[in-house]
């Protein structure tokens, strides 16, 4: 059997129980995560570059018509897939910031970030009641439209709840940046850091190999051509926890 098939079986397992109604989303979440960090390290040598390898595996053929996308799709924003009794949103806050500050033990009041996409730092002071300040945003390393024009409009409903609300897709970053990015895949926007161009593309790819959502060829050939650089030569694939 080669990779590809072996990573296609074993992810097909864990998203059985995203199909199902009787399946919470904290244990939809947890099984897809775990089957896929133990189909990635039984299938890529650590010694290389996981991301190029898998990177390699994508799925590559044309973009879907945009026709019928709404957030809506995609289920509640910032549930807690994880059953931990915090938020999407507030878990990677504290995944992405330093020295965070808490309040009711979930919702983050303030912490130190750099952002990933620019390198710039910022202490942040998060309001009660309405979130961080509004030049910040939690950014879909995938975005949702990509993946919908890629794969998601004909998935179960409770998967892409899944995708929308997984850590592994989630980034802190300026809303400038996350404006600028729009839908954009790493064809057409990388971030302005290029010395984050690395990680910011093994995302995508661990992202895009977890969920089975294609690619388009551009869309590959630019990210096999980052990837196959000296800096990205020992990239791993992150995990949900994996700060960016």
């Amino acid at each position: 059997m080669s990779k590809r098939s072996a990573i296609v079986t074993a992810l097909a397992l864990a998203l059985v129980p995203l199909a199902g109604s009787n399946a919470s989303a904290a244990e939809s979440s947890s099984a897809l995560s775990a089957t896929f960090d133990a189909a990635m390290s039984s299938h890529f040598s650590t010694k290389n570059s996981q991301a190029l390898a898998a990177a390699k595996l994508l799925v590559a053929k044309g973009r879907a018509p945009k026709t019928g996308y709404s957030r809506s799709e995609f289920g509640t924003a910032w549930k807690d897939v994880d059953g931990n009794g915090c938020s999407a949103r507030n878990d990677v806050l504290a995944r992405d910031f330093r020295n965070v500050t808490t309040t009711d033990g979930c919702k983050v009041a303030s912490g130190d970030f750099t952002d990933p996409y620019s390198g710039e730092s910022f202490h942040v002071t998060c309001r009660v009641g309405s979130g961080c300040v509004s030049s910040f945003d939690v950014d879909h390393a995938v975005p949702l439209s990509d993946a919908w024009q890629k794969g998601a409009q004909y998935w179960s409903k409770s998967k892409r709840e899944a995708i929308a609300n997984d850590p592994l897709n989630l980034v802190v970053t300026t809303a400038h940046l996350n404006r600028q990015k729009g839908d954009s895949d790493a064809a057409s926007w990388l971030p302005p850091l290029r010395s984050y161009w690395c990680k910011y593309v093994a995302r995508q790819v661990a992202v895009k190999t977890k969920y089975g959502v294609w690619v388009t060829a551009a869309e590959k050939s630019k990210m096999i051509e980052i990837l196959s650089k000296p800096a990205c030569a020992n990239t791993k694939l992150p995990t949900a926890q994996s700060r960016p």
